[in-house]
């Protein structure tokens, strides 16, 4: 049998594991030590969806953690790349990526790199692609807009994993199996034809609308905004990739300001922008 990856760093001895839901425990505490939102339940369903790592010491605590996320059958998305703030500098991200990456293969593969982490997945053959810009607060008013969506039905959601393979360039129906149930939905449709869709879901400190598929920015104001409607006075987060413009000014005149950006970086072969544009994430782990 052979025996686990281990490497020393800062006198530790550290052990690679597989990551498992009875490790969420502690992966909730690493998490809460780097200042990222993740609840428990948020974990669990990262789990559920993908493969992952963990780095314990020799008494058993997670210092460290790496995940990826297959999207069809040629795209991984990594995230939950985290290192205990001691490790940091002694070359955990990097041990924990190498077996991420060997496990991911020849997949393309897309992240998105906190300014801490940049420098490394630069260092590793990442190449910066866009910005991720976060929105996250208490929604304080809900600016004049189009009243066009209705609420997500059931039969609606073989269109949305369409529209949203079309947007992300592969098909993430597994996704879908285990947010649709947990989310409130609204969609645009025209002449019979679902052309935009939002979710909306409990994640982090609040709710995160996400993810928001549409062809153009006005579109996506349309489906948020009754998700921003439904959230005055409570936390709201979206994480999205456009640019300075109408739906951006909608999210800081919602009340929702900008809190942070992250870098979305890719290697290897992904796919092409689609006819429809992803202008919310699912998270920043899933894309």
């Amino acid at each position: 049998m052979q025996s686990a990856p281990t490497i020393t760093l800062d006198s530790y001895e550290i052990t690679l594991s597989p990551m498992t839901l009875g490790d969420v425990p502690r992966l909730h505490e690493l998490s809460i030590g780097v200042n990222w939102p993740h609840r428990p339940k948020d974990w669990m369903l990262l789990i559920e969806l993908g493969e992952g790592f963990v780095a314990r010491d020799e008494i058993g605590r997670i210092l460290g953690s790496a995940m990826w996320f297959p999207m069809g059958e040629r795209l991984a998305s990594i995230g939950m790349v985290i290192t205990s703030p001691r490790l940091q500098d002694q070359g955990a991200g990097r041990w924990l990526m190498d077996h991420i990456l060997e496990r991911v293969g020849a997949r393309g593969k897309v992240l998105n790199a906190t300014k801490a982490a940049y420098r490394l997945y630069l260092s590793m053959g990442f190449e910066p692609r866009q910005t991720v810009y976060q929105y996250n607060g208490v929604v304080t008013a809900l600016p004049d807009g189009p009243a066009a969506a209705r609420r997500l039905r059931e039969e609606d959601a073989g269109t949305i994993v369409a529209l949203d393979a079309a947007a992300y360039g592969a098909s993430r129906s597994p996704v879908f199996e285990r947010i649709l149930p947990v989310s409130e939905g609204t969609v645009i449709e025209r002449a019979g034809r679902v052309c935009a869709f939002a979710l909306c879901r409990e994640f982090g400190r609040g709710h995160v609308v996400g993810p928001v598929v549409a062809e153009t920015e006005e579109d996506a104001i349309t489906v948020i905004r009754p998700h921003v409607a439904a959230f005055k006075g409570r936390f709201l987060r979206m994480d999205t990739r456009a640019e300075d413009g109408p739906l951006r000014r909608f999210l800081e005149a919602s009340g929702i300001p900008l809190y942070d950006t992250v870098t979305t970086m890719t290697r290897g072969e992904v796919p092409p922008p689609g006819p429809v544009t992803t202008y919310g994430l699912v998270n920043q782990a899933l894309g």
